[in-house]
């Protein structure tokens, strides 16, 4: 099956269970009981995701301060990347154009794994070194700071 027939494959599975099936309809309609008569003709608002869905669950980890779709996107990538996901499905995950985009502007490398490499490099130097470092294998075992 070529890549076109997957995205109409998929595409025709959305249709065949949302309720928003009118031209009128948002491609992302709200689904709140509280937009009565609007629900599915009104769009989900962005600000209403981030301060009723994320910005609780970014507490609820133990990260206090506010935040921004901006460093959401950044901070999700990162994640990603961390959990070992292959950066092409990050980048299709964020909608960029190219991987490129996703490594250069919007992936970090954490702190545990720039000690690693760099722990690497000075054992190829000094066989004996004085530390060691252990480098998480995915992003729950990464310490929350605040």
């Amino acid at each position: 099956m070529a890549i076109d027939e997957y995205v109409a494959h998929d595409l025709l599975a959305w249709y065949a269970v949302t309720p928003y099936k009118n031209p009128s309809d948002h491609v992302w309609a709200t689904d709140a009981n509280r937009a009565g008569a609007k629900r599915g003709k009104q769009p989900v608002w962005l600000g209403t995701v981030m301060r009723d869905y994320i910005q609780p669950a970014a507490r609820g980890v133990g990260i206090l301060k506010k935040m921004s779709w901006h460093t959401f996107r950044h901070t999700f990538s990162t994640l990603l990347k961390a959990n070992g996901e292959d950066v092409k499905v990050v980048q299709e995950l964020l909608r960029h154009s190219t991987t490129k985009m996703t490594l250069d502007t919007y992936t970090q490398a954490l702190s545990p794994q720039k000690r690693a490499a760099q722990s690497k490099v000075v054992s190829m130097i000094r066989p004996n070194p004085s530390c060691t470092v252990v480098v998480p294998r995915v992003s729950e075992e990464i310490p929350v700071t605040h």
